[in-house]
């Protein structure tokens, strides 16, 4: 069971038992108030008969109001009783510790912004993960299993990431990328047709078992579509026919200590990056480094573009070079270094 609902059905019995506690008060006053005791005497009365306190009669008692007394003692006492057994199992358990690290969490989510939310904490969903933090992003996961992300190093939401309020608790309005990795195609199915209803802007990018599934998710609203296996076969095979060549891309899209960078950088309206040809941007911009693709908003890739090209704001730029030449790239193209 995920552990704030643990903790909520354990919070449950607590309130049961003081709304029996304002029930009991409210029927002690009203009594008391028919039976002749005025409006702050028949409220004291009420308290002081239920709390056990046991201070003197605020007048003299007849007899129907010495019975009502007797009877509201007797019943009033075990919904004092049952509050504080309810209670005391309620801190006993520890369900304190787990709502205040349940609002620490909500606090550390409603910070972020641009962050990945990450549904699935299996071995594709770690991975992400720990490679998304590794390059600098925030990262926010959600798994229905509490005991499985018990070892998570990142802010997580307990729940079913296919439904709309456990999304918006993980801060779905504010993040960028929603990456759908959970156990079953069908399940990831439904958690991106909720993510895009929600936010038709979000990039989704979901993980697929099954080839049916691909088309699956991408009618669905994803945009783009993993198969592991297939990817595994590929880049057993890269390795096989080109090993080195594999390698030395692995090394330049992940290792930040390699001299030379691949980058995508998207070119923002208004940048200096905007409006200009290929071959101004190599001459003025990264200190020659070079554009390896272009690619049109809804387009393909144009691979060793022509120098004449002309880059507009919405495209997307490959570009190979040093951690500088990117950084200047970066910094022309509009996009936040």
């Amino acid at each position: 069971m995920p552990r704030n609902r643990r903790a909520n059905e354990a919070w449950a019995p607590v309130g049961r038992g003081l709304a029996r506690l304002a029930f009991a008060l409210l029927v002690g006053t009203l009594g008391s108030l028919l039976l002749g005791l005025g409006a702050l005497d028949a409220a004291y009365q009420a308290v002081t008969t239920l709390t056990t306190i046991g201070f003197r009669e605020v007048v003299p008692f007849g007899p129907g109001l010495k019975i009502f007394t007797m009877i509201y003692a007797l019943l009033g006492v075990g919904a004092v009783l049952y509050t504080l057994t309810a209670l005391l199992e309620a801190l006993g358990e520890g369900h304190v510790a787990d709502l205040w690290g349940t609002c620490r969490v909500e606090r550390t989510i409603a910070r972020l912004h641009g962050h990945t939310i990450v549904c699935g904490w299996g071995g594709v969903g770690r991975a992400a993960s720990h490679q998304l933090a590794r390059s600098g992003h925030a990262v926010v996961v959600v798994d229905v299993d509490s005991e499985r992300v018990t070892d998570c190093p990142y802010p997580y939401v307990v729940g079913d990431a296919s439904s709309e309020e456990v999304l918006l608790r993980a801060g779905v309005e504010r993040a960028a990328t929603l990456v759908a990795a959970l156990e079953n195609d069908a399940a990831s199915v439904y958690l991106v047709l909720t993510a895009r209803a929600l936010r038709p802007d979000l990039s989704i990018i979901a993980r697929a078992r099954t080839d049916d599934a691909t088309a699956q998710l991408q009618h669905a609203g994803a945009n783009r579509v993993v198969n592991p296996q297939r990817i595994g076969g590929d880049r057993i095979a890269a390795f096989a026919l080109h090993p080195h060549l594999t390698e030395f891309l692995d090394v330049a899209m992940r290792d930040s200590g390699v001299e030379f960078r691949l980058e995508e950088v998207d070119v923002r309206a208004g940048s200096a990056l905007a409006g200009r040809s290929v071959r101004e941007t190599r001459l003025q911009e990264g200190g020659g480094a070079p554009l390896l693709a272009l690619r049109r908003a809804g387009a393909q890739f144009e691979t060793n573009p022509s120098p004449e090209a002309t880059i507009d704001p919405g495209d997307v730029v490959i570009v190979v070079g040093t951690a500088d030449q990117v950084q200047q790239i970066r910094a022309a193209a509009g996009m936040v270094t």
